[in-house]
């Protein structure tokens, strides 16, 4: 069994996996935007090439070879929004290049492996800070289903074939822990020993002040987004009353920027809610901008129709439609701003199953007062694990 764990190879973890769905770095913030509102996935991988599927603002040549340099999720597209210069010029910001949100890392955030991988290789390179392997993988787009192309708002969506006729996937921690977990049997008895005991919370969190400005807490949700973490809103005794997620800010609309820059830590967790924001909340970001100057960011970013009618009783609807009153959701949105918690006596094994059926990779550790101890990380995890795969190695 052990033997046969250790035997296995990037390709085997991409069974299933869809093909990406790419974007340009020749592309521009609005369109990076308009892709990611025409898809229900989270993240659009960036490339260096053109592509024979075009969306519909590539029309260069294509380039060889296509190597995927990065990839933006909304959060990018939020925080950057909230730049001081994008708030007093929105359209010039949406106009600039997509490239504007890469990190000064994203090379090695995104890293392209060869499906013969191993997966310790795999590991190895995910502990080492990559977030997502780009593995090519056998092309399944028929001519037929090319001409079915799903397209909303003018952009197409379809998968993207890469020059030679390549189609990837990547692969992401969760992927590597959930592959894990199917054969946590092997890795007995570390997977029932606590994660205090293993030495696997991490003490250093991202958090700020319920009360606080939200908008003094956007250099943490970056840094959260790059360390795949959150940002913990604790109140004046330490004690965790919520987190402002990436995972749940990806799944919202770019009129985000607006409360970040209107409300405290607090009533962004109620905006971010995913029961919509209310009503009474959203014209408080209204008010606040127009006090502010900031009716530009109105015009371009509004979620909803104001009006001094108090007859209208419409539901509020974001305008992609991630968040919304009125529509049903999807079954991946499954989380609020509460926060998903452990305790440091909490096994390994049961944490794994935590995050994973929250659909995160990492879960706050308290006491029983709800202080917080810390935060426990699939990269953590993964660290473990890569000592008991050396083990079962030597």
């Amino acid at each position: 069994m052990a033997a046969r764990l250790l035997a296995h190879e990037v390709s085997d973890l991409c069974l299933g996996k869809p093909p990406l769905k790419s974007l340009s770095t020749s592309a521009t913030v609005r369109h990076a935007l308009a892709a990611l509102n025409s898809t229900h996935e989270t993240h659009i991988s960036l490339w260096t090439c053109n592509h024979q599927n075009h969306h519909s603002f590539f029309d260069r040549p294509i380039i060889s070879p296509c190597r995927c340099v990065g990839k933006i999720s909304m959060v990018d597209i939020i925080c950057y929004l909230c730049r001081q210069d994008s708030l007093t010029s929105p359209s010039a910001a949406l106009d600039s290049p997509v490239s504007v949100l890469l990190s000064p890392d994203s090379a090695a955030v995104v890293r392209h492996v060869e499906p013969a991988t191993s997966l310790v290789e795999a590991i190895d390179l995910i502990i080492n800070g990559a977030q997502n392997l780009v593995v090519p993988i056998s092309s399944r787009t028929t001519m037929n289903s090319k001409r079915k192309q799903n397209l909303q708002n003018g952009i197409s969506i379809a998968p993207t074939t890469h020059s030679g006729g390549e189609e990837f996937c990547w692969l992401t921690q969760d992927d590597v822990i959930r592959f894990l977990l199917s054969s946590i049997a092997l890795f007995s008895p570390t997977a029932a020993y606590s994660v205090e005991a293993l030495g696997i919370i991490d003490s250093e969190i991202l958090s700020a002040n319920y009360h606080s400005p939200a908008s003094a807490a956007l250099e943490a949700i970056t840094a959260s987004l790059a360390d795949q973490t959150s940002v913990a809103v604790i109140d004046d005794d330490g004690i965790l009353i919520g987190e402002i997620s990436p995972f749940t800010l990806a799944h919202c609309d770019e009129s985000v920027a607006m409360a970040i820059t209107t409300l405290s830590a607090g009533d962004l967790m109620a905006y971010i809610d995913c029961g919509g924001p209310p009503e009474d909340i959203i014209r408080l970001v209204e008010t606040r901008l127009k006090e502010r100057g900031l009716t530009r960011l109105l015009d371009e970013f509004s979620p909803y129709s104001s009006s001094d009618d108090e007859s209208s009783q419409s539901p509020v609807t974001v305008k992609s439609g991630r968040l919304s009153r009125s529509s049903s959701y999807s079954a991946r949105i499954t989380r609020m701003a509460e926060a998903i918690v452990c305790y440091p006596g909490s096994s390994l094994v049961a944490v794994m199953i935590q995050a994973i059926a929250h659909r995160v990779s990492y879960v706050w550790v308290i006491e029983e007062d709800c202080s917080v101890v810390g935060i426990v990380r699939f990269s953590g995890m993964l660290e473990v694990f890569r000592e008991h795969l050396e083990r079962m190695m030597s």
